[in-house]
């Protein structure tokens, strides 16, 4: 079922959203999908999320999920997908500016994201057809968390510190991961957007090409 280009992976720290209960059952294998940030973008939030006390801080560089944790049997038939929606798609830019909270119904603080959010919200209803097609607990909604499950002073004070906080950025890509036996996330394919995405490119050569590693 799975192909042979998938034989170089990096390990990658968990992408956002709880492991779904059908992952690692009977056939099926769990993948996400992300935009990555440039390392600066990434480094900055990751050292404002650990100041908050967030230890994921350590694991989960900045970045937009735009697949949540899915699980799927037919590997091939995944990959196929999610390379046909990224040639379709041009590279765009991102803006992300003040703050938000998902509070009361989950305890997080994230950075809002404008320039971009059509995209981010077209691109997420593309992949989550086909192989990806499943419902989803709650709406989509394009954002980078910067505080969870910390104290609720703590995510007062994340709401307040970067709420003018803003950054702008070209995305030319995604990342594909799969969540493996282990409970790692691996990148399996950094998929150019609107390019060959025919041609695999290997985990080693997306890693050191990509941006800033990301993860939820």
């Amino acid at each position: 079922m799975r192909s042979t280009g998938r034989r170089d992976t990096v390990t990658a720290p968990g992408i956002p959203g709880a492991v779904h209960t059908d992952c690692g059952s009977g056939d099926s294998i769990c993948i996400g999908v992300i935009l990555g940030f440039p390392e600066d973008v990434a480094r900055e939030l990751q050292e404002w999320r650990a100041s908050f006390g967030d230890p994921m801080a350590e694991v989960i560089p900045a970045h937009i999920t735009l697949v949540t944790t899915t699980p799927t049997q037919d590997w091939e038939a995944t990959i196929a997908h999610v390379r046909e929606v990224a040639r379709q798609q041009a590279p765009f830019t991102v803006t992300i500016s003040g703050t938000g909270s998902f509070r009361p119904v989950s305890p997080v603080v994230f950075i809002r994201v404008e320039d971009g959010f059509g995209e981010c919200v077209n691109l997420h209803e593309q992949l989550q057809t086909g192989p990806l097609e499943r419902d989803l607990p709650f709406p989509y909604h394009p954002h980078v968390t910067i505080a969870h499950d910390v104290t609720p002073e703590s995510l007062d004070e994340a709401e307040a510190a970067l709420k003018d906080y803003s950054a702008t950025f070209p995305v030319a890509s995604m990342g594909l991961y799969e969540h493996d036996s282990n409970g790692i996330w691996q990148l399996r394919e950094e998929l150019e957007f609107g390019g060959d995405t025919g041609t695999q490119r290997t985990a080693e050569r997306a890693a050191a090409g990509r941006q800033g590693p990301a993860s939820n």
